[in-house]
C-alpha cells in the first residue's frame, strides 16, 4: 500500500514537473539553469538566503532580510532548479499563482462549494474592478466547467487555466 501511494506521489511530481519544462525550450532551461548555478553559491542544490545575499552583493546591492525573505517566500518550499523555473514561467507568462487565482473566485463563495452562478459571475466581472468587456467574459466562459444548473466550477477552471487539461485516460 505504501508503495502504491509513493508511486502515485512520483507520478504526480513527474506530471508537474514535465509542465514545467513544457514551457521553455532546451537552449532557455539551459539559460535558466546556468543562472541557477550561479546564484546557488553553496552548491548545495537549492538557492537559501545567503546564496541570494551573495549575488546581490555581486551586484553591489544590499537588501533587507525582509526583502530576501520575501523572495523566498514565493517559493512554497526550498528553491530546487525545478521550483526556480516554475517560478520563472508564472513571472513571464504573466499569471498569479493558482493559489491567488482561486482565493479571487473565493471571495465571492462565502459557502467554499467551488462554485459560482455564471450570471452573479458575469454580472460581478463585468461590473467591479477592473471590468471586463462582454466579449471577455464569454471568452472566459468558452469551455469552462459550468454544469447544467449554470454554476461555474472555479476551482477545476484555475488547475486548467494553470496546469492543461487532464489528459485523456489519465489516472487520477
Amino acid at each position: 500500500m505504501a508503495a502504491r501511494k509513493a508511486r502515485g506521489r512520483q507520478r504526480r511530481v513527474q506530471r508537474a514537473t514535465s509542465n514545467v519544462f513544457a514551457m521553455f525550450d532546451e537552449a532557455q532551461i539551459q539559460e535558466f539553469k546556468e543562472a541557477f548555478n550561479l546564484i546557488d553559491q553553496s552548491r548545495k542544490g537549492h538557492i537559501d538566503e545567503e546564496d541570494l545575499k551573495e549575488m546581490y552583493s555581486s551586484l553591489g546591492q544590499t537588501p533587507s532580510d525582509e526583502e530576501i525573505s520575501a523572495m523566498l517566500r514565493e517559493a512554497p518550499g526550498k528553491l530546487n532548479f525545478t521550483m526556480f523555473l516554475t517560478l520563472f514561467g508564472e513571472k513571464m507568462t504573466g499569471t498569479d499563482p493558482e493559489d491567488v487565482i482561486k482565493n479571487a473566485f473565493a471571495c465571492f463563495d462565502p459557502e467554499n462549494t467551488g462554485k459560482l452562478d455564471e450570471e452573479k459571475l458575469r454580472s460581478l466581472l463585468t461590473t467591479m474592478g477592473d471590468r471586463f468587456s462582454d466579449e471577455e467574459v464569454d471568452e472566459m466562459f468558452r469551455g469552462a466547467p459550468i454544469d447544467e444548473a449554470g454554476l461555474f466550477d472555479y476551482r477545476t477552471y484555475t488547475r486548467v487555466l494553470k496546469n492543461g487539461a487532464k489528459e485523456e485516460g489519465a489516472a487520477a
